[in-house]
C-alpha cells in the first residue's frame, strides 16, 4: 500500500498535470540538498523515496577502484578492498551506498530550503507541460475567458495555461469585458524565463476561416473548400471559395439566403466587412474576382516566374480598384501571392507612348537637305549649334533670332525652307518650293550681314526694296 506521501505527491501531480515521477525526483533532490547543507560534504550524495513506507533514506556513493594508486578523491573513490568489507558483493566499477542520516537531524532551514527546492522543480515540470500540449495546437480555435486586462495586453483562460493577446493581435473594433467568452486562435507558444507564454489572437485569418467551417455546412462537410484568405482585422477580408460539386455555388452557400451566414460571422467580427471571391486556377481571372468592386480592363502576366501582374483598369475606376489606403490591392495581391502593378487607361498609354517613342531612333538629317537654306545661313545655325533640320524645326522665332546675324526676314525664310521641306517628304514638291528656289539669294545681302551684323535687321528689311524678294514671300504666304 502506498504512503501517506506518495499519495499526497500523486494528488499533487494530477492538479499540475504533470507525471508523478517529476515530483518524486524533485522531493529526492530537495533531501539531498538538505542532507549536503546539514553535513557540509562534497560526497556524491543520493537520496530514494520507499513508496511504501513514505521514508527518504539519503546515501553518500563511491565508486570502486581496484588498488589505492587510483584513487584520485577518497570522498568520490574507494578501493576494491574497503568496499567489500562493507558490501562483498561489490566490484571494480561499482558503487558503495554509505547510508546518510536524515531523521530527526534536518532542521527548520533544511526544510525550508527543500520546500523551495521542490517547488522549483515542480514550476518547471509545469511551465514544460503547458509548452508542449500547446506547441502542437498553434493555428487551433479555443474558447477562451477574459480573466483581466493589463495595458494594452488582455490575459485570458484557456484551461490549463493563462494565454495573453497582445495589442497587434486584437482587432481595433473590439473591446473585451471581464468574464467574457470569446473564441481566440493559438498564435504561437514562447519560452520565457517565467515559463511558457501561450499567445493568441483574433487578428488571424484562421478565426475567419473557422467562423465560415462553423457556419456553413457546404465548408463543414468538404463540399466547398476555402483556398486563400487575406485579412486586415478590423478593416476588411478578402476569401477565395471554391466548389467541388458543380451544382453548388460557393460564393452563394458562403453568403447564404438573404446574406445570413455572413451576416452572423460579421456580428462575430464586429462589423468587419468581408469579400467572398470565386477562386480561379488562371491567375489573371482571379485577379480580376480578387480586385472587386473595381471593374477590371485587362490582365498582363509580366513575369511567371516571379509571380508579377498588371493590371489596367478606367481612369474612373483607379481609385476604387486601390482602395482606402492601398487597401483592396494590398488584400488582392496577398490573396493570390503574386505582386500586382495597377495603371489607369492613361497612364499605360503614356507608358506605351515612350516605350515607342524609345524605340525609333531620333532622326538626324543635316541641314544641307534644305533646299531653301544658303550657305551663309547653315553656316550661321551650325555656328550656334543647330546642326540638323529636326533641331531646327524644334526652335521658335525668338529663338531664332538669338542667333546673330538672323533677323525677322531670314526667321521667316528658314521657316518657308523647313515647312516646304517636311511638305515634300510627305507628298512632293509644292508650287511655294518652286517659287523658292527660283529666287536668287541676295549675296550682297548677306555680305552686308557679314560685315555688320549688328545693322543686321535694318538690312533685312530694306532687302526687299532693293531685290524684289518680298513680293515673292507674301505671294508665298498667300499660297499657303
Amino acid at each position: 500500500m502506498a504512503s501517506e506521501l506518495y499519495n499526497t505527491i500523486d494528488a499533487l501531480s494530477r492538479e499540475k498535470g504533470i507525471d508523478p515521477q517529476i515530483v518524486v525526483s524533485a522531493v529526492e533532490d530537495a533531501i539531498v540538498v538538505a542532507t549536503r547543507k546539514y553535513y557540509k560534504t562534497q560526497e556524491t550524495l543520493r537520496a530514494e523515496l520507499d513508496k511504501e513506507t513514505g521514508k527518504i533514506n539519503a546515501f553518500a556513493v563511491r565508486t570502486v577502484v581496484e588498488t589505492p594508486e587510483q584513487v584520485e578523491d577518497p570522498l568520490m573513490q574507494i578501493t576494491l578492498d574497503d568496499a567489500r568489507k562493507v558490501n562483498p558483493s561489490l566490484e571494480v566499477g561499482g558503487e558503495l551506498r554509505i547510508p546518510k542520516v536524515t531523521e530527526g537531524i534536518l532542521g527548520r532551514i533544511a526544510a525550508q530550503l527543500a520546500k523551495q527546492v521542490i517547488f522549483q522543480k515542480v514550476r518547471e515540470a509545469e511551465r514544460d507541460t503547458v509548452y508542449n500540449e500547446y506547441i502542437g495546437r498553434v493555428g487551433e480555435i479555443v474558447n477562451a475567458t477574459v480573466k483581466r486586462i493589463e495595458g494594452p495586453d488582455v490575459i485570458f483562460d484557456i484551461g490549463k495555461a493563462e494565454a495573453r493577446m497582445p495589442r497587434k493581435e486584437q482587432s481595433r473594433l473590439e473591446s473585451f469585458a471581464m468574464g467574457e467568452r470569446v473564441r481566440v486562435v493559438i498564435a504561437r507558444v514562447e519560452k520565457a524565463a517565467k515559463g511558457p507564454a501561450v499567445v493568441v489572437s483574433r487578428a488571424a485569418p484562421e478565426l475567419v476561416q473557422h467562423l465560415f467551417q462553423t457556419e456553413v455546412p457546404e465548408i463543414y462537410d468538404g463540399t466547398v473548400v476555402i483556398r486563400a484568405t487575406a485579412r486586415e482585422a478590423g478593416e476588411r477580408t478578402k476569401i477565395a471559395v471554391m466548389s467541388k460539386d458543380k451544382d453548388v455555388d460557393a460564393v452563394g452557400a458562403c453568403v447564404g439566403m438573404k446574406g445570413m451566414r455572413v451576416q452572423s460571422i460579421i456580428r462575430e467580427l464586429r462589423g468587419e466587412k468581408i469579400d467572398i471571391i470565386e477562386y480561379h486556377e488562371d491567375a489573371q481571372t482571379f485577379a480580376e474576382k480578387a480586385l472587386q468592386p473595381a471593374k477590371v480592363s485587362r490582365v498582363t502576366v509580366v513575369d511567371s516566374a516571379d509571380k508579377h501582374l498588371e493590371v489596367v483598369v478606367d481612369d474612373s475606376q483607379l481609385s476604387l480598384a486601390i482602395g482606402k489606403k492601398g487597401q483592396n490591392v494590398r488584400l488582392a495581391a496577398k490573396l493570390l501571392g503574386w505582386k500586382i502593378d495597377i495603371k489607369s487607361e492613361e497612364e499605360k498609354r503614356q507608358e506605351v507612348e515612350q516605350q515607342m517613342s524609345a524605340m525609333i531612333p531620333a532622326a538626324t538629317t543635316p541641314l544641307e537637305s534644305v533646299p531653301g537654306l544658303g550657305e551663309g545661313i547653315i553656316e550661321r545655325l551650325t555656328a550656334a549649334g543647330v546642326t540638323t533640320v529636326e533641331s531646327l524645326a524644334d526652335m521658335t522665332p525668338e529663338q531664332l533670332e538669338a542667333i546673330e546675324g538672323i533677323g525677322p526676314k531670314t526667321v521667316e525664310k528658314i521657316s518657308l525652307a523647313v515647312n516646304n521641306y517636311f511638305s515634300s517628304l510627305e507628298g512632293g514638291l509644292p508650287e511655294e518650293g518652286a517659287a523658292l528656289d527660283a529666287v536668287p539669294e541676295e549675296p550682297a545681302a548677306e555680305e552686308a550681314v557679314e560685315a555688320a551684323p549688328e545693322q543686321a535687321p535694318a538690312e533685312d528689311t530694306a532687302a526687299p526694296e532693293q531685290t524684289g524678294e518680298e513680293p515673292v514671300v507674301e505671294g508665298s504666304e498667300k499660297q499657303e
